[in-house]
């Protein structure tokens, strides 16, 4: 799961990115409101976290902009100003949830994960793309009900494609996701991985598909072939 983390306060911010991504998130962060919008025509987050004091654009008139232009990212509000009237004001503006601080991370990533499983009409927490089926609550795989053993940068690269199972990836999307730690990585690199997950997928009844232009997509295999 992508998130976008609009902060300010660095020291705090800091340690959400790297707490945020020991718990399997993969997280981009700013410090001012004006950079929100163009992070979000640049790469597709699962959630916005974002703080109402930042400069250059407050989060009020982030939230506002968002929902003007009928943007449905699940928005957490996480801030100090912690009043009925300040929960109020932000929930009727469109945040999806709010958060005051001091926080427990345990209850931020609760919340997040609540806010993107609604958000993609799921009741339940694990993903499932017919026999493969991801449980994020322990980040395992399984396939036909057995323990799929998988790579890091396999295990990125699956859990990115299984959050979007039935709609193309971009290679440059998967590459963000998988080495978003590391620079000037070869586009290539992401065939590599696609060529891997195949042969672990091997002949069961779910397969990533090539679309040309668009990327891959994970999906169910036909009957009778995959």
């Amino acid at each position: 799961m992508r998130i976008l983390l609009a902060e300010d306060e660095r020291e705090l911010a800091s340690w959400l990115v790297r707490a945020l991504q020991q718990s399997g998130f993969q997280v981009d962060w700013v410090e001012d409101g004006r950079m929100v919008r163009s992070c979000l025509k640049a790469t597709v987050y699962d959630a916005l976290v974002l703080d109402l004091g930042l400069p250059g654009l407050g989060g009020h008139d982030v939230l506002s902009e968002l929902r003007e232009a009928d943007q449905r990212l699940p928005v957490l509000i996480l801030t100090a100003r912690d009043s009925l009237i300040e929960r109020v004001s932000t929930l009727n503006e469109g945040a999806d949830d709010f958060l005051a601080k001091p926080f427990e991370l345990a209850e931020l990533e609760a919340r997040l994960t609540a806010l993107i499983r609604r958000a993609r009409g799921s009741e339940h927490p694990r993903l499932a793309c017919g026999p493969l089926v991801y449980n994020p609550a322990t980040k395992q795989f399984t396939l036909d009900h057995k323990s799929l053993v998988l790579t890091p940068r396999e295990h990125a690269a699956l859990r990115a494609l299984i959050q979007h199972s039935g709609e193309p990836m971009s290679k440059q999307e998967i590459l963000d996701r998988v080495f978003s730690d590391e620079q000037d990585v070869n586009p290539e690199a992401v065939e590599v991985l696609v060529h891997r997950l195949r042969k672990r997928l091997g002949q069961c009844a779910v397969q990533i598909t090539t679309l040309r232009g668009l990327g891959y997509v994970l999906e169910s295999a036909p009957e009778g072939g995959t």
